[in-house]
C-alpha cells in the first residue's frame, strides 16, 4: 500500500496550498507523520469509529480538498482522539522533523490537516465494510508494517516509529 491509497485524490497538492509549501514537501511530511497517525488510530480503534463519525466522517477528507475553509476544530479533535494529548502530538511532531529534516512547527501546522485526509478517506472506504474502520486500519497496519521494519512507506518514512510510538502510546516507561 502506498502513500495515495491512504489519501484521497488531491490530498497531497491540498495540505500543500494549504500549508504553503511545494507538494514534495507535503509528501515528505506525510510520509513520515502517518505512521503515527495510523498507529495512534490502530491503539485507538474501538472508540475510532464512532468519533470519526462524529466528527463528519468522510466529509473530513472532503472538507480538505475542497474549496471550503478546512475546519482545524474538527482535525485537533480528531488529533485527540487519536493521541489523547496536545504533549503527543508535539512529540510525534518532534520526531517526525528529525527523520524527515522538515521543520517541527510545520509538521505541527500538517497534523490535524493530515489526520483528517486520512480518516475521512479511510472512513469513505470503510463504508459499509465488515469491521468498519477498525478492521481497516488492522488491515492497512499490517500491511505497512507499522512497529516493525517500516513497511511499504519505507525505514526512513517509521524512523523507528515502533519504540517511540510504543512510549507516547502508553507501551513505555512511565
Amino acid at each position: 500500500m502506498n502513500l495515495n491509497d491512504l489519501l484521497p485524490a488531491g490530498g497531497i497538492n491540498a495540505l500543500a496550498n494549504q500549508l504553503g509549501v511545494p507538494p514534495e514537501q507535503a509528501r515528505q511530511g506525510a510520509e513520515a507523520l502517518l505512521p503515527a497517525i495510523l498507529g495512534g488510530m490502530s491503539a485507538n480503534h474501538d472508540s475510532l469509529d464512532r468519533h470519526v463519525s462524529g466528527l463528519g466522517g468522510a466529509e473530513l477528507a472532503h472538507n480538505v480538498v475542497g474549496s471550503e475553509p478546512t475546519r482545524l476544530d474538527d482535525g485537533n479533535q480528531l488529533l485527540g482522539g487519536i493521541f489523547g494529548s496536545k504533549d503527543v502530538s508535539r512529540q510525534v511532531a518532534g520526531n517526525a522533523a528529525k527523520t524527515s529534516g522538515l521543520d517541527s512547527s510545520l509538521l505541527k501546522r500538517m497534523l490535524p490537516i493530515l489526520a483528517m485526509l486520512v480518516a475521512g478517506h479511510l472512513a469513505g472506504r470503510a463504508s459499509g465494510q465488515q469491521g468498519g474502520l477498525g478492521g481497516m486500519l488492522g488491515s492497512i497496519i499490517g500491511n505497512l508494517g507499522i512497529g516493525g521494519a517500516g513497511g511499504a512507506l519505507g525505514n526512513s518514512a517509521a524512523g523507528g516509529l515502533g519504540s517511540v510510538l510504543g512510549s507516547i502510546l502508553g507501551g513505555g516507561k512511565h
